[in-house]
């Protein structure tokens, strides 16, 4: 059989399309928006795709099909369908096999129901909007980091297209819609045409600027809203909280992406993690996180100052493109609130010089914080650790050690009174210090009542708990199972029993855990007088020590002999304080063995590094909080303060104000009222209007006590938060897009703007009508379908 019928078929389709009635019903396409991942895929090439199917990709996401020709043709149709598959069975008979008529009817039943449905007339109907009758919102990125030029300024691409009155997006965009331009960084406001723009913005909050527009325009018919940004928000949940609202109302978003997804060449410090409290003199560790791209190889310095000064340096070589971690140790200054500046010099060809540095502010308390010693027996232990903290001013210690059934030597007390009846009989008497150290003291030496203090001392007070080995120290003294030894960071089950029964005795040589190197208790600075630990020699250890509980830390370990691998310098953080176990009864060998030199400060280091860390983060009876550490100038911050009494329990009647101390001396008061979040909780808001560091003390007046907290810091000054992670945040504004049925722009795309956003179906629409029976991929498979046929004739000689 020949092609004529098909080719008949195929003039004919041409020659009544011209002739046909008017429109079947509507069949839905997609319902809508179609599929993400559909979408994304066919515009990787959209000329590709217009080109085989006429219309942009947009149309068929949000068109609806129908057909031209009458009801009539159906059954025509199905007819001529059915005529032809019979037809070319019956013809290639002969040569042919069942196979070969099978297949030669398919083809063309194929073909021709191409042609049938072609005949039928398809039409995309798709609701365009009326021109003139609907408003369209556009909001341009006002912030700092729309300064930056990563290749092609960011100011200068939105310039170009949405400010310049000669633009021609702008002029598309006038054409079909009444626009309104808004300029947006904290809040949103009305940019009239032509406008120029100092991108000074100290943050970019789109959720709430989205929300604002949202809300003024909810009246008129609103097609959609254009961001035009880096995508580089402040505030994430703001976002997130506005998402629910745009999608309830209806209104899509077109996210026009400005600036480069990736920096060539740039160094950043991308985070820097320091505590928030210390002591005068402390030793500080500022952990650097540094993200760098274009210079992999080259070894640059992290640098920390404070008013001016260079107080820690450290290199690191950077690798590959990525980040680098540097660890830059420095001493705390005075006390008070003291602002570090953590930085990077500026390499050359960085397209960011914003972004190489970071400050950070610490308040240093003034002390000295005293920290009660309880020796169970004489030991010269006692003698060596006043000695190792004598010279530190933030410390004070208060020995009470037994020296007979009853009888205490007290050294370091206020007063005759102080710990007069022996350890503390009440929580006001053991609260008012600030960390607890239990030497070689049996648990029965202790009521029931004084353990449960103990324990309460670490998690209701915030104080540090170290426990120090010995012939009446853990285990073998029996406090295995008492409230006390729930706060500490090793299991006491099965790992001795009474002193009597077990005789345990090694000769303990340690070794540093991974943990070690970077703890502030044994942490080592490679320029002091110090010994390597696993140079250090053997102490004397009568405790065996059980696992390390879960969450806890070793940081020493035994080496060799009965005690290897177990903990011997192990801590753990518990409620709201930490606390620590150090098993061995001798520590002052390391002072006084002939193997260590005179100048050699490993000992005094580790009793005052250990004793720091007990009291470094233990609270007073008021508290002074700030959620941030750095505001913009002029902004107001919350001021939260904790009020608790001698017990620690929270007081409620309280009158609290903080004192605030600016940076030109001037001091200033802020009033903080209960919350009702919790007791004890109390809070205000104070404005920094002068830049610089701000000192923020709380006093609390109740019945005749007042109490005053040590001091809290604050920065005031530019907002520099918008140069880091500057990138363009692609993912962020696709999801914006995606979120609200909405579409992704490159800036080079935004010459599409115009076009497909008439297609949004919001507000007044008309529909247009796009007839699809002569797009080219319609024609291109009926070409194929017949060469297919002819190629397969010809192979098996029926042609």
């Amino acid at each position: 059989m020949g092609w004529t019928v098909p080719a008949v078929a195929m003039a004919a389709a041409v020659s009544l399309s011209s002739t046909l009635p008017p429109p079947m019903p509507a069949i839905p396409v997609s319902g809508g928006a179609a599929s993400v991942a559909a979408a994304s895929s066919i515009a990787a090439a959209p000329s590709l795709f217009e080109l085989l199917f006429k219309y942009p990709v947009l149309l068929y996401e949000r068109g609806e099909l129908a057909f031209s020709a009458p009801a009539g043709w159906v059954p025509v149709a199905a007819t001529l369908l059915l005529v032809a598959a019979v037809a070319t069975y019956a013809g290639a008979r002969g040569r042919a096999g069942a196979g070969d008529r099978w297949l030669l009817a398919a083809v063309r039943l194929v073909l021709l129901a191409l042609v049938a449905v072609l005949l039928m007339r398809p039409v995309l109907l798709v609701p365009t909007v009326v021109p003139q009758e609907n408003y369209l919102a556009v909001l341009v990125d006002d912030s700092r980091s729309m300064r930056i030029d990563d290749g092609v300024s960011r100011a200068g691409v939105v310039h170009d297209a949405f400010l310049d009155p000669a633009s021609p997006v702008l002029a598309a965009l006038s054409e079909k819609f009444r626009l309104r331009l808004y300029r947006f960084s904290d809040v949103a406001s009305r940019l009239e045409p032509g406008a120029t723009l100092d991108f000074a913005g100290s943050g970019t909050r789109l959720g709430r600027a989205l929300a604002q527009v949202r809300d003024e325009l909810a009246s008129l018919p609103l097609s959609g809203l254009v961001v035009v940004s880096d995508g580089a928000d402040r505030s994430p949940r703001e976002l997130d909280d506005a998402l629910p609202g745009l999608r309830a109302a209806g209104v899509p978003v077109f996210a026009v992406g400005v600036g480069s997804e990736a920096f060539r060449r740039d160094i950043e410090v991308a985070g820097v993690s320091v505590p928030r409290r210390t002591l005068a003199g402390s030793a500080l560790v500022a952990d650097v996180a540094l993200a760098h791209r274009g210079y992999g190889g080259r070894t640059v310095p992290v640098i920390v100052e404070r008013d001016g000064r260079i107080v820690g340096r450290r290199e690191v070589r950077l690798g590959d493109d990525g980040a680098a971690a540097v660890r830059v140790d420095f001493l705390a200054g005075d006390p008070g609130a003291a602002t570090y500046r953590i930085r990077v010099p500026v390499q050359e060809g960085e397209l960011v010089e914003r972004n190489n540095e970071r400050e950070v502010t610490v308040g240093v308390g003034s002390g000295p914080h005293r920290i009660l010693y309880f020796e169970g027996e004489p030991r010269h232990e006692v003698a060596f650790l006043r000695r190792a903290v004598a010279p530190d001013p933030g410390l004070r210690l208060v020995v009470l050690q037994r020296t007979d059934d009853e009888r205490f030597l007290r050294l370091g007390v206020d007063g005759p009174g102080e710990l007069a009846a022996g350890f503390p009989r009440t929580r006001e008497e053991l609260f008012a210090y600030r960390a607890l150290v239990l030497g070689s003291v049996e648990a029965s030496a202790f009521t029931h009542d004084q353990l449960a203090m103990i324990e309460e001392f670490v998690e209701r007070r915030g104080g540090g708990l170290l426990v120090l080995g010995g012939r009446g120290a853990l285990a073998e003294g029996g406090w295995a199972g008492t409230p006390a030894a729930r706060a500490l960071p090793i299991r006491l089950d099965g790992a001795g029993g009474a002193r009597a029964d077990t005789g345990f005795l090694a000769q303990v040589t340690v070794a540093p855990t991974r943990a070690a190197a970077t703890h502030p208790i044994t942490r080592l600075p490679p320029d002091a007088p110090v010994t390597p630990w696993s140079d250090l020699p053997p102490l004397t250890a009568f405790n065996r020590t059980g696992p390390v509980k879960p969450g806890a830390s070793a940081l020493l370990v035994a080496r060799g002999g009965d005690a290897d691998g177990q903990a011997v310098l192990a801590e753990q953080r518990y409620g709201r304080g930490r606390a620590a176990v150090f098993a061995v009864h001798d520590s002052w060998l390391w002072q006084m063995h002939a193997d260590i030199p005179l100048e050699d400060q490993t000992h005094e280091r580790l009793w005052r590094q250990l004793l720091r860390w007990l009291v470094a983060e233990t609270p007073d009876r008021v508290v002074a909080e700030l959620p941030l550490e750095s505001v913009g100038t002029g902004a107001s911050v919350a001021v939260r303060a904790v009020v608790r009494d001698e017990r620690f329990g929270g007081v409620n009647r309280a009158t609290v104000r903080a004192r605030v101390t600016t940076p030109s001396g001037a001091i200033e008061e802020v009033p903080l009222t209960w919350s009702a979040g919790g007791d004890g909780e109390y809070e205000g808001r104070l404005v920094a209007e002068e830049a610089g560091e701000h000192e923020v003390r709380v006093v609390a007046r109740y019945d005749t006590v007042v109490v005053e907290s040590e001091p809290a810091a604050l920065r005031a000054g530019p907002d520099m938060g918008e140069y880091f992670d500057a990138a363009m945040r692609r993912d962020a504004l696709e999801r914006l897009a995606r979120a609200t049925g909405g579409r992704f722009y490159e800036a080079a795309d935004v010459g599409r703007l115009a076009e497909e956003l008439a297609y949004t179906a919001r507000g007044a629409t008309v529909v247009e009508e796009n007839e699809l029976w002569d797009t080219p991929a319609a024609f291109l498979a009926i070409l194929f379908l017949l060469s297919a046929e002819w190629a397969h004739r010809r192979r098996r000689g029926l042609a």
